[in-house]
């Protein structure tokens, strides 16, 4: 099958891409569309589809997004995909790769301005763990992080610039009405946090 469109308005994140991502295993479809209705939705499967070697254009038409991806005639999706899995794997294996899981802008309960205080010095520390720091997460109010109006974006802008990947939730910037307000970070989806947790040696939850 050369052609699909998948209709995905309404449903929740990560519903869009895991969509994307069974046409794709199933049909290795030349080109796809696929119609959502929501900035995170769009976000997450244009990245998602850019992954997977489509050039994509977007189109708004009323209350509907539709990201539209073609690729070149030849082009093996499947012998992609399994050259990226390897090449996760072999990365795995030759380094430990420490995943910090980060779901609150404080770290502890019982005083805010001190559980701030607290994941800023956290932040500022997380660079001694050297290589084995592999990826960050944030996820809920940990996004809260990642806005110019937190003194912690700078910390984790000096991490991405010293190579460590990090993931900000989609739905959680919209949720608190900050799609497209991160200063740092990839915007990303729940399949991407699920597969970050397979290949992490370790998880280290703040």
């Amino acid at each position: 099958m050369y052609e699909i469109q998948l209709q995905c308005q309404g449903l929740p994140c990560p519903k869009p891409v895991i969509k994307c991502k069974e046409a794709i295993e199933d049909s290795a479809p030349k080109s796809i569309s696929v119609i959502v209705d929501n900035e995170a939705a769009k976000e997450n499967v244009s990245r998602f589809l850019k992954s997977h070697g489509y050039e994509i254009s977007i189109q708004n038409k009323e209350n509907d997004i539709i990201i539209s991806g073609n690729k070149e005639v030849g082009t093996d999706i499947e012998s992609e995909k399994t050259n990226e899995i390897i090449n996760k794997e072999e990365n795995v294996q030759k380094n430990q790769k420490i995943l910090v899981f980060i779901p609150s802008e404080v770290i502890g309960s019982g005083d805010d301005e001190l559980g701030e205080r607290l994941m800023y010095n956290f932040l500022i520390t997380l660079k001694e763990m050297g290589n084995d720091l592999w990826r960050i997460v944030l996820l809920n109010g940990g996004v809260k992080l990642s806005v110019p109006e937190n003194k912690c974006m700078k910390e984790l802008q000096q991490l991405e610039k010293n190579g460590i990947s990090i993931l900000v939730c989609g739905t959680c910037l919209e949720h608190f009405g900050m799609t497209g307000c991160q200063g740092v970070g990839e915007v990303t989806n729940m399949l991407d946090i699920i597969t970050s947790f397979q290949l992490a040696t370790k998880t280290i939850r703040v």
